[in-house]
C-alpha cells in the first residue's frame, strides 16, 4: 500500500510562512535542506505523520499564480469554534463557519483561511470522516 507523507506549495517569504503554520496549526519545522537555488522546508506537528513541504526558489519576487487547478489543504480539530476565534483573534482573517449537509444529514462543519500566499486551507470539525 501506498502511504501519503507530504504535499509540496511554492512560497514566496520562507519566514512569513513558517510564520503562519506554526501560529495557524502548529505546525514546527522538521527538517530545513538549503540548495543552490531552491530551499525546501518540511513541517510537522505531533498530530501526524503527513508533512507540507514548503519550496522556496531563491530567484522568485513575485507572486506565484495559483491558477484555477488548486483545490485546498485540511486540517481537522476537536473544537472548530474555539479555533475560528482564536484565528480571528490572531488576525488570520478565517472565513466564517459554514454547515455542510448531504441528504438531510450534517456531513461537515467547517472554515476556510488563507495562508500567506494566497493558498486555501479548509479546517474541519473532527467527526465522521474527518478525524
Amino acid at each position: 500500500m501506498a502511504k501519503a507523507i507530504h504535499s509540496m506549495i511554492r512560497v514566496l517569504d520562507e519566514a512569513r510562512s513558517t510564520r503562519f503554520y506554526r501560529q495557524a496549526f502548529g505546525l514546527e519545522v522538521a527538517e530545513r535542506l538549503e540548495f543552490d537555488s531552491f530551499t525546501l522546508v518540511y513541517l510537522s506537528n505531533a498530530e501526524s505523520e503527513f508533512e507540507l513541504e514548503l519550496t522556496v526558489n531563491k530567484d522568485r519576487s513575485e507572486p506565484y499564480a495559483l491558477g484555477d487547478g488548486y483545490g485546498h489543504l485540511a486540517f481537522s480539530v476537536d473544537d472548530l469554534d474555539a479555533e475560528h476565534k482564536r484565528f480571528q483573534e490572531a488576525g488570520l482573517e478565517p472565513r466564517k463557519i459554514v454547515e455542510f449537509s448531504h441528504e438531510g444529514k450534517l456531513l461537515a462543519r467547517f472554515f476556510f483561511v488563507a495562508d500567506p500566499d494566497g493558498y486555501q486551507i479548509e479546517v474541519l470539525q473532527r467527526r465522521g470522516r474527518y478525524l
